[in-house]
């Protein structure tokens, strides 16, 4: 019998969904492009479907990044994967976005042994970012937080871990300010995409690590703050 599981990531401006069947993945799309998230998200998903031949009905679960992220793509992306469980009474599962960033890292990047330590980080605001550290047995070193970063940040960890990595799309903007800086390496160019997260779905899979339904929200870690845009000194 197979065990499809649909992945849906949109904590970023990555619009991104796979199809895996016990951890093998079948089929996968992602579009880079801004605010297509709500216009696009169903469609990639139904074009994964017919790529496979397969209906809704013969999915096992639904997957999702959770965030952190940007509420919007949060939202969009947290709603779409409800729907589709209350709809097909199936389970939903969440994995942390940085999680997610960090497993695909370690598994695309063959430089990715070469460090003590790995920072995953989404871009917030300014010199601000969402990141997390793990170890290179992945083991959390810190936990989810929200950081505006400066050039000693990262001191603490210095003297235990003299290969510090950061990458994902906080650590670009980051580039300038570490140039310089011994042991803090820069992988730029690292995007958020649904297959990252594969080996963890399946895993909480096949320990029923389900979410409530009714009930699960993502994980905003901060406040949405609405802007309102300035009237026009002629107004």
């Amino acid at each position: 019998m197979h065990t499809y599981i649909l992945q849906i990531e949109t904590s970023t401006s990555v619009c991104s969904v796979a199809l895996v069947e016990s951890e093998r993945v079948c089929q996968s799309e992602s579009l880079n492009e801004p605010n297509v998230h709500a216009s696009q998200l169903t469609i990639l998903i139904q074009d994964l479907l017919d790529l496979e031949h397969i209906g809704f009905g013969e999915l096992s679960a639904v997957a999702v990044s959770m965030g952190p992220g940007s509420y919007t793509g949060l939202r969009i992306g947290v709603s779409t994967a409800k729907g589709l469980c209350y709809a097909l009474d199936i389970p939903l599962i969440a994995v942390n976005t940085l999680d997610g960033l960090y497993e695909g890292f370690k598994t695309d990047r063959k430089e990715s042994a070469l460090y003590d330590l790995y920072i995953p980080m989404l871009d917030a605001r300014r010199m601000e970012v969402y990141c997390a550290a793990f170890d290179k047995t992945g083991d959390l070193v810190s936990n989810t937080a929200a950081l505006i970063i400066d050039e000693t940040s990262f001191d603490q960890y210095r003297d235990h871990y003299p290969r510090i990595c950061l990458f994902g799309p906080g650590a670009d903007k980051l580039e300038a300010l570490f140039v310089n800086t011994k042991g803090i390496t820069i992988v730029p160019g690292i995007q958020t995409n649904a297959v990252a997260i594969s080996r963890s779905v399946f895993q909480k899979y096949q320990m029923k690590d389900f979410e409530d339904i009714a009930y699960f929200e993502p994980y905003y870690l901060k406040d949405f703050v609405a802007t309102v845009a300035k009237k026009s000194p002629s107004l």
